[in-house]
């Protein structure tokens, strides 16, 4: 057996892991200087992975590396956090020698990585902050979709020829809704239509009269209603994540206020920029790296003395 040279760890682990399985191997030092490994597999399932934690615990290891697969390594991260040191790796990073891929030997590579300090960790903030993270990157997606719901109320609109957009700067303020309602009631006649205009809007109810003057199918008006109704059913849950960002975000006050005092960053960007990076930098050493994880930094690609401009490429590892 081949002696490990500049061994870091004497016992560690690498675990591959997959939708349903994780294959795990434990690599120890043997009193004579070799390694000797043990590799064992388990189900993704809780009560597999509780008899995973089990057995790491018994081999007394002392730190575990693992690839960052999808969404699949936070369960195994959240059974084992508690007792063991883990370090997350990007996949390219750790990436097994070409003509010996097989699951066993993807985690044998790993622990020896591991053993010998040349696993880079990824980035991981205290649960506190993938919580609030989990919230405003699911505030960016509803945004998303409510802005996805909004174009498809004005193709409805364009489509039957209603003009209201041309007219009324927001066709989703009080007198754009109130119009729509009263098209999804099945007034069709423009100067009826006009009348619920409200507020400056009233100065252009000439103009309003026109642009309503459109037709609408039963079918327009069907799918107009589901998608206004979806639209409401977002605000909602929007206001909702809103005050649950608001409470998650109480510890980290003071520094959301810092950052909102930098030209261009408003409360909602200052809260996600603590939930992407939390609050302690020491993880991230210097600013640079700071640069280089957010993808600011370009990468370096040098050969023969000749140096190639290539898109940015982001460090994931600190």
């Amino acid at each position: 057996m081949p002696k490990i040279l500049n061994l870091q760890h004497h016992c560690c682990c690498g675990i591959d892991v997959h939708k349903k399985t994780v294959v795990a191997c434990i690599l120890t030092v043997s009193e004579n200087g070799e390694y000797v490994d043990s590799i064992k597999t388990f189900s993704t399932m809780t009560s597999d992975l509780e008899k995973l934690r089990d057995w790491l615990k018994e081999q007394h290891c002392e730190k575990i590396a693992m690839e960052s697969t999808g969404i699949y390594w936070i369960p195994v991260f959240n059974v084992l956090e508690k007792d063991f040191k883990i370090i997350l790796s990007n996949a390219r990073q750790i990436k097994n020698v070409p003509g010996r891929k097989s699951d066993p030997s993807d985690s044998r590579w790993m622990s020896k990585l591991l053993a010998l300090g040349l696993v880079n960790g990824s980035f991981i903030p205290p649960k506190d902050i993938r919580e609030l993270r989990q919230l405003t990157r699911y505030r960016t997606k509803l945004v998303s979709m409510r802005t996805s719901e909004k174009d498809r109320v004005h193709n409805i609109l364009e489509s039957c020829n209603i003009k209201l957009s041309c007219v009324a700067t927001d066709i989703f303020g009080a007198s754009g809704m109130a119009i729509m309602e009263a098209l999804i009631a099945e007034e069709s006649d423009p100067e009826e239509l006009a009348q619920f205009a409200k507020g400056r809007l009233r100065n252009k109810i000439p103009d309003l009269v026109k642009s309503l003057n459109g037709k609408m199918s039963k079918h327009d008006i069907m799918v107009l209603k589901m998608v206004l109704d979806h639209l409401a059913f977002l605000n909602e849950q929007l206001a909702e994540l809103d005050q649950m960002i608001v409470e998650k975000c109480k510890p980290y006050q003071q520094e959301i206020e810092l950052l909102d005092t930098i030209p261009g960053i408003d409360i909602t960007t200052a809260q996600a920029v603590v939930a992407e990076i939390g609050t302690d930098m020491s993880v991230f050493e210097t600013p640079e790296r700071l640069a280089s994880w957010a993808g600011l930094s370009p990468g370096s690609n040098e050969s023969a003395g000749k140096k190639k401009v290539h898109e940015l490429d982001p460090e994931t590892s600190i």
